[in-house]
C-alpha cells in the first residue's frame, strides 16, 4: 500500500513491499518505522560499524508517512521559534544547531547524490512574501532579530516590493525574505532510495509488518519488539515513528499527530513560469499563521500544502483523516489567490499526520540502561532534521561516552512534557487553529496585529 500523492507517481519502478517478518531475530538495533528518521539512522549506524546486525520494521512500505509525502522542503527550519530557541539554549548553542542545519541542507543533497538517488534535489532556497501590513511587519522584525543575534545578511535578508517582485510575481506581495538555506526535494524518490541503500549495507527491511509493543530491557535480558508475526530481541530499538507514535501503546500523549494535507497542479507552462517567476525553484510561503508551503517541481507543477486540518480526539490517526475536502478547496482558492495567472489544473490531492511535541522540541532519547531510543517531533521540518536527529543516534548508541557536535545539540536527551488528558488537548489544539485563522481573517482586512493573534500568542508561547 502507498500514499496517493504527486511524489509516488514519479518513482521509477512500481513500489513492491518487501516480505514481513515471519521469525524471531536477534540484531544489535532494530529500528520501528521505515521513515527518513528510521532509514537515516540505520544509514549512520552501518557508516561507523559495518558489522552491526540492524534491521527495519515498518507497517506499510518504507516512506509511508510524513517522509513520503510531504511538500518538499528540505530546509534549515527549525519547530521551535528562533527567539524562544535562543531563550532556551544561549547564544552559542544557538548559533551552533542555526550553522549545523545550514550544513545540513547542502550535505542532504551530496548524500542523495553519492548514494546515487535522483531526489530532484535543488537548492534553491525560500522566499516568505508578506502580503498584509501585519506580515511585512513581522517578517521585517525577524530579519532585524536575525542580524542582531548572530546571523548574516546572506543567511536572512529583506526584499523590497520591487526585488521580491523580480524574484517571483505573487499578489498582493509587499515584499519577501529570502533565505538560500532550503533546497526543493521530491521526497518519496529521496526516501525510497534511501531504503535501497541501506539494504546494499546490509539492514534487513521487513515491510508490512505492524509493531504491538516495545519493551525495554531488565536483568540483563535484550529490549525486544512484538510485531503481529514474531519478536525481535535487540541491544538497543530505535522508536522512529512520528505521526504515527500514538498508535503504540501508552505513547498517545507523547506528541500529537496533526495532519498537513496538499494538492499539486497538472504541470504548468513556459509562458506561466515566465510570467510568475520562481526560475531558481525557490520554495515560497507568505507569513500568515495558518502555515502554507508551496514549490515548484521538476516537472514544473506546484505541490502546494498547508495546515488548518482539524485536530482528532485522543491523537486518533486514521487514513480517513488523509483527506478532506474542505481543505483541499480551501488550498487551491489560495494558490489561486496567490497566482492568479495560474488556469491550470489541480491533479492531486494527498494528506497525513506530523508529530508536534508539547514544547515544540524535536527530541533525540538515548537509554542505555534499557536499550530503548527514539526521535522526532519535528512539526513539519523533519527532512533535514531527521537526517541531524540519526546521526545523534547513531553516535549515541555507537560512542555513548562520547560528546560530539550532534550529540551536544539542545534537542538531544530532551525530553518534554507529555501533553495534556483529553478533552483538555482537543480544546487547547482546535482553539489555536481556530484562533490562526481568525487572526488571518483580520489581518487580511487590515488589522496590523489583530486581537485573536494576541490570543494565540499567548497560547503558544514566545517565539513561536
Amino acid at each position: 500500500m502507498q500514499p496517493p500523492s504527486l511524489w509516488w507517481t514519479t518513482l521509477e519502478r512500481p513500489v513492491t513491499a518487501r516480505p514481513a517478518l515471519d521469525q524471531h531475530l536477534d540484531v544489535d538495533v532494530a529500528i520501528v518505522g521505515g521513515g527518513f528518521t528510521g532509514l537515516w539512522t540505520a544509514r549512520e549506524l552501518l557508516r561507523r560499524d559495518p558489522d552491526l546486525r540492524v534491521c527495519v520494521l515498518e507497517k506499510n512500505v518504507c516512506g509511508f508517512g510524513a517522509s513520503g509525502r510531504n511538500g518538499g522542503w528540505a530546509s534549515a527550519l527549525f519547530p521551535l521559534g528562533d527567539e524562544a530557541l535562543l531563550e532556551r539554549c544561549g547564544r552559542v548553542r544557538f548559533i551552533a544547531l542555526r550553522r549545523l542545519l545550514q550544513r545540513s541542507v547542502v550535505e542532504l543533497g551530496e548524500c542523495a547524490r553519492d548514494d546515487g538517488i535522483d531526489a530532484h534535489y535543488l537548492r534553491g532556497g525560500t522566499l516568505t512574501f508578506a502580503r498584509t501590513a501585519a506580515q511585512a511587519q513581522r517578517l521585517r522584525a525577524s530579519v532585524t532579530w536575525a542580524h542582531e543575534n548572530g546571523l548574516a545578511d546572506d543567511d536572512v535578508t529583506w526584499l523590497g516590493e520591487h526585488e521580491a517582485r523580480e524574484r517571483a510575481s505573487v499578489s498582493r506581495s509587499l515584499g519577501a525574505t529570502y533565505t538560500p538555506h532550503c533546497a526543493r526535494i521530491n521526497p518519496a524518490r529521496l526516501v525510497r532510495g534511501l531504503s535501497d541503500v541501506d539494504e546494499r549495507l546490509g539492514v534487513a527491511i521487513f515491510e508490512n509488518t505492524a509493531v504491538t509493543r516495545i519493551l525495554p530491557g531488565r536483568d540483563g535480558a535484550s529490549a525486544q519488539v512484538v510485531t503481529v508475526g514474531a519478536t525481535v530481541h535487540a541491544d538497543y530499538v530505535v522508536r522512529a515513528t512520528e505521526g504515527f507514535t500514538p498508535t503504540l501503546p501508552r505513547q498517545r500523549r507523547t506528541v500529537v499527530p496533526l495532519y498537513s494535507l496538499m494538492i499539486a497542479t497538472e504541470p504548468l507552462t513556459a509562458s506561466f513560469w515566465e510570467e510568475v517567476g520562481f526560475s531558481h525553484r525557490e520554495t515560497f510561503a507568505d507569513d500568515r499563521h495558518l502555515i502554507i508551503y508551496g514549490q515548484r517541481t521538476h516537472d514544473d507543477r506546484i505541490a502546494f500544502g498547508g495546515r488548518g486540518a482539524p485536530y482528532h480526539f485522543a491523537s486518533t490517526v486514521e487514513p480517513r483523516f488523509d483527506e478532506n475536502d474542505t481543505i483541499f478547496e480551501l488550498l487551491e482558492t489560495t494558490l489561486r489567490e496567490l497566482l492568479p495567472p495560474m488556469t491550470g489544473a489541480v491533479t492531486h490531492r494527498w494528506g497525513g499526520p506530523l508529530a508536534m511535541t508539547r514544547d515544540q522540541m524535536p527530541y533525540v532519547l538515548v537509554d542505555h540502561a534499557t536499550g530503548l531510543a527514539s526521535a522526532g517531533g519535528y512539526t513539519g521540518d523533519g527532512v533535514v532534521l531527521s537526517r541531524v536527529a540519526a546521526t545523534a543516534l547513531a553516535d549515541l548508541i555507537t560512542s555513548p561516552d562520547t560528546e560530539t557536535e550532534f550529540t551536544a545539540l539542545p534537542f538531544v536527551q530532551h525530553r518534554s512534557k507529555r501533553w495534556e488528558p483529553e478533552p483538555l488537548r482537543a480544546l487547547g489544539i482546535n482553539a489555536a487553529l481556530s484562533l490562526a485563522s481568525r487572526a488571518d481573517r483580520s489581518e487580511q482586512a487590515g488589522a496590523v496585529q489583530s486581537r485573536a493573534a494576541r490570543l494565540l500568542a499567548r497560547l503558544l508561547g514566545p517565539g513561536t
